[in-house]
């Protein structure tokens, strides 16, 4: 798929957008085979809201609490086809009304998108995750000496346990006089952004293809996602419209497999992606947070909680979560992608109360 940057960038800047996307209603009952919109396009279809026997009288509380809390925009897939899309507020820089079109950010809801690439680089032979990550950063990536460097692998990436200080000035800086020495990998879990945002420069550095191109050539050009990493200080972040967001949910619904495409990752690495990856925090998989477990630690914070992620929300879904309230949410027992764009509701790195009354507010819906 061919991409010209500098109209995705211009779209960037001016967030400027017709909304001329179609829903193509469908009278038909869900289906429980997945519904793939086309790779080409903006129609989408949908499925009629009577036959799902949700409750349609408890959209509005829905919608009235996502609106006060500064939701841009909304999507609800059930079986691949919307249920529920809505938009609120103005564009990024407030020249228009946020539409189907427009662009938002991804904040670290873009970490699920790199857990998928890593995922895609090692079924194509270009790195396993048991490698050290100095094989393809070099070694000196950060000051650690040579024998505790070695001990950080692409695995200890993906789940946060690289062991790395993370009481340093600048969380997200990437030098290596950021990142100093605290435990052995492996053995401490902090949300620490730095070795993180290294993964996409081992994932570059592995396939020899930029990381922009990559993402492009196997995934976007594979489900018909249109957005684009671009840099902010040491962070890429990620861009795109919510629909992009929900396609890409979708892909993680069906297990990496778009249409009748082969899986993008092997079932051994979605596996792994989507449970626990280590026991300190339970919570968490490889970037992917994870609903239903006995014990959570959240971003921010070095003590363990007793709860799981969401109370209200289904004890299967894992989920994508940024700064702001960005989520890409999957629910494989119910077949469900929810999506959410939009401004911080509160202070938090992950707005966790947000989203616990988000799916309380969910749950009067779709339980009826």
């Amino acid at each position: 798929m061919m991409k010209n940057t500098f109209l995705f960038l211009i779209g960037i800047l001016a967030c400027l957008s017709c909304d001329n996307t179609e829903m193509i209603p469908d009278d038909k009952a869900a289906e429980e085979e997945l519904y793939f919109p086309p790779n080409n396009g903006n129609n989408w279809e949908s499925i009629d809201f009577n036959s799902l026997n949700w409750n349609e009288n408890a959209l509005e509380n829905l919608y009235t609490y996502l609106e006060d809390n500064k939701t841009r925009a909304f999507i609800v897939l059930k079986d691949g086809k919307i249920a529920i899309e809505k938009y609120w507020g103005n564009n990024i820089l407030n020249t228009g009304a946020f539409e189907a079109n427009s662009l938002w950010y991804w904040a670290s809801a873009g970490k699920a998108l790199t857990a998928s690439l890593v995922g895609v680089a090692e079924k194509e032979g270009h790195m396993n995750i048991s490698d050290k990550t100095s094989d393809y950063l070099g070694a000196g990536w950060s000051s650690l000496n040579s024998d505790k460097e070695d001990l950080i692998s692409i695995k200890h990436q993906l789940s946060m346990t690289t062991g790395l200080d993370y009481q340093v000035s600048d969380l997200d800086c990437t030098e290596p006089s950021c990142l100093e020495y605290r435990a052995d990998a492996g053995t401490q879990w902090y949300y620490h952004n730095a070795p993180y945002t290294w993964l996409e420069q081992v994932v570059s550095n592995a396939t020899g293809i930029d990381y922009n191109s990559y993402t492009d050539q196997k995934i976007e050009s594979i489900t018909g996602m249109d957005g684009r990493w671009i840099p902010v200080g040491y962070n890429n972040v990620y861009w795109s419209t919510a629909r992009d967001m929900a396609r890409f949910g979708l892909l993680i619904l069906n297990k990496g497999i778009w249409k009748d495409n082969e899986a993008v990752f092997t079932s051994d690495y979605y596996e792994q992606m989507v449970n626990s990856s280590q026991t300190l925090n339970p919570s968490y998989g490889y970037l992917w947070w994870l609903n239903g477990k006995s014990k959570i630690q959240f971003p921010g914070t070095e003590t363990t909680f007793n709860i799981e992620l969401s109370s209200h929300a289904p004890e299967d879904l894992f989920a994508g979560m940024g700064k702001n309230g960005q989520f890409v949410e999957i629910v494989p027992s119910q077949n469900l992608v929810v999506i959410r764009m939009g401004e911080a509701p509160n202070d938090a790195l992950v707005p966790i109360v947000f989203h616990d009354e988000m799916w309380e507010k969910m749950n009067a819906v779709i339980n009826d």
